[in-house]
């Protein structure tokens, strides 16, 4: 249950709109810095889409583990990959900055680890390496005490049966079957259950991880400095004097009316992906923000709204992280669609992805970022795409999950729901028969099966190159070959599900400098306020360049601002 913050003062050095990870650091960095520091948080849960997530930061020379890195090697992966999009200057600040704010992170008691083996996203471009992304280390719930209870849980994708957290590593292990998976399963809930005091508190785990274990620890750690998270408070207007921010109107049940910020807003309010009618002005391609991955509700552009409303300019409004889902009704009410993520569905062996004419149109193991672009351009070239088709074989079904489906050895079809069958998932005895099933051409869907198996035999695929690259080969099944990334669809029953253009946030918003100032129409920086994560246009412009892409600069940019408003004296510029 949120609670509201006892006697709560409306005058603070520094206001914090917004409580996912850039939120929190930014927060955190204030207080550490002395300043008075208050955060605000629409919803009834604190996290924002970072504590759903996987927790991953992506951060080029973090030094830790012995990784070895260079600001050139990092500077020209960037540049090769941003492809002339993104601002120098804002690039230049998240490579100075980011290894700092992984250093403030442990010294605030929040260790990181490297995701060992995990390379980045385009492993072919220059400055590419294995290791830049990092992730949190798990922490206990109990340590939260009630403020657990408040942190907005995981995907369900992150969770064994709903009440269990997965860590990445268990996460890939039980979602490809890794040698070993069922004693990973079943120590997990052994763990929980040996833990009576616990499981009388909740029916979920104690454990915080990934997202969560990120969130948490910034949580706790703002608990200890005496800052407050107020829940249920709603950005309504910015408010500015003579040319200056100078607080925020809120409305909610955890506080409303009007909050005075002596030294600066830091707004971290995420995206406008759930807002539908700013989908539909902005994104390139009709979508439903119900596709989308984020906290429904949460991120409808409160902030971007507001900050336009006193003259921000805005940049890269047409652009997502954009990454596949699927939605399958409850199984608690069949009439409500749960989303779900299909980040390394599609990417297993023994499957293919056809758009409604049957035909292949991506690399089915690239990065989810990489696979939401090519259903825009197979659309807007063919008008067959959103939705697109994922077809697999009982082979597959037997050894991996999808979406929200468990594989086969651990929720066979007699399991599955009856509401599924025939309108979000399919099977069928036949590929033609499935083809009619889904109404797509038979002859096509063949033809692209046989490419697929064909190329299975070979090794490799002439058409689209899956498994080629190491990052391809990261998420194969090493027991699989002569390609990890590629295997044969020929064992009946066959089956299909439908993907939509989802994602985990839009990547266009305010527009902000290197400071993370909010830059009005005019070009000039609008004094005491400032913008951070997905409310604030992406560094990286049009490229998700790996793991943690998201938060990385969402938390390093935190920093800066909480720094840069640091070195103001109210009052000026």
């Amino acid at each position: 249950m949120a609670r509201t913050a006892p006697a709560l003062k409306t005058n603070w050095d520094v206001i914090v709109i917004g409580s996912g990870a850039g939120g929190l650091l930014a927060a955190l960095r204030a207080a550490a810095n002395g300043l008075s520091t208050i955060v605000f948080e629409k919803t009834g849960y604190y996290g924002g889409t970072t504590a759903t997530s996987g927790g991953a930061i992506w951060v080029p020379c973090h030094g830790l583990d012995g990784h070895e890195d260079s600001r050139e090697q990092a500077l020209a992966y960037l540049q090769h990959v941003t492809a002339g999009e993104a601002h120098a200057d804002r690039i230049a600040a998240y490579l100075d900055r980011a290894p700092a704010m992984i250093a403030f992170l442990q010294q605030c008691g929040i260790a990181c680890d490297m995701l060992a083996g995990y390379p980045d996203y385009y492993t072919e471009a220059p400055g590419a390496l294995v290791g830049r992304a990092l992730v949190p280390r798990e922490i206990d719930g109990m340590d939260l005490g009630e403020d657990f209870a408040d942190l907005r849980p995981p995907f369900g994708a992150f969770m064994l049966l709903d009440r269990y957290s997965l860590d990445l590593e268990q996460a890939f292990a039980l979602s490809a079957r890794l040698p070993g998976w069922r004693r990973v399963a079943a120590a997990m809930m052994l763990r929980y259950w040996l833990d009576l005091p616990w499981r009388l508190k909740s029916r979920r785990d104690r454990r915080a991880t990934m997202g969560n274990a990120l969130i948490g620890a910034m949580r706790r750690e703002l608990k200890r400095l005496g800052v407050p998270v107020v829940l249920n408070s709603a950005l309504g207007r910015i408010l500015r004097e003579d040319g200056r921010v100078t607080g925020v109107e809120l409305s909610g049940s955890g506080a409303q009316g009007r909050f005075e910020a002596r030294k600066g807003v830091i707004l971290a309010a995420g995206g406008f992906e759930q807002s539908q009618t700013l989908r539909d002005e902005n994104l390139p391609v009709a979508t439903d923000h119900h596709w989308s991955l984020t906290p429904p509700g949460a991120n409808t552009g409160d902030a971007l709204i507001a900050a336009s409303a006193i003259g921000a300019a805005r940049e890269f409004m047409d652009y997502c992280w954009w990454a596949p889902s699927t939605q399958l009704p409850s199984a608690d009410n069949p009439q409500v669609l749960v989303t779900h993520q299909m980040f390394f569905d599609h990417r297993h062996p023994h499957s293919l992805v056809v758009n409604g004419l049957g035909e292949r149109f991506v690399n089915e193991s690239c990065s989810y970022d990489d696979f939401g672009k090519a259903m825009i351009a197979d659309h807007v070239k063919s008008g067959a795409n959103l939705p697109c088709w994922m077809i697999f074989d009982a082979t597959y079904r037997e050894r991996y999950g999808c979406g929200g489906i468990l594989p086969g050895s651990v929720m066979p079809d007699s399991r599955v729901p009856q509401s599924w069958w025939n309108g979000f998932f399919y099977k069928a005895a036949t590929l033609d028969e499935l083809a009619s099933r889904i109404s797509i051409p038979a002859g096509t869907l063949a033809s692209s099966v046989a490419d697929i198996n064909r190329f299975a035999g070979a090794g490799r695929d002439t058409d689209f190159a899956r498994g080629e690259s190491a990052y391809d080969r990261f998420f194969g099944d090493q027991s699989v070959q002569p390609n990890p990334s590629l295997g044969p669809v020929d064992q009946p029953p066959y089956y299909a599900i439908r993907i939509q253009l989802g994602d985990l946030g839009t990547k266009g918003g305010i527009k902000v400098d290197a400071n993370a100032q909010v830059i009005d129409t005019a070009g000039r920086p609008v004094g005491g306020l400032y913008a951070v994560g997905n409310c604030a246009a992406s560094p990286f412009a049009n490229c998700y360049p790996g793991s943690g892409g998201t938060i990385g600069p969402a938390m390093a940019f935190g920093m800066i601002a909480a720094d840069h408003v640091a070195q103001q004296t109210s009052g000026t510029d």
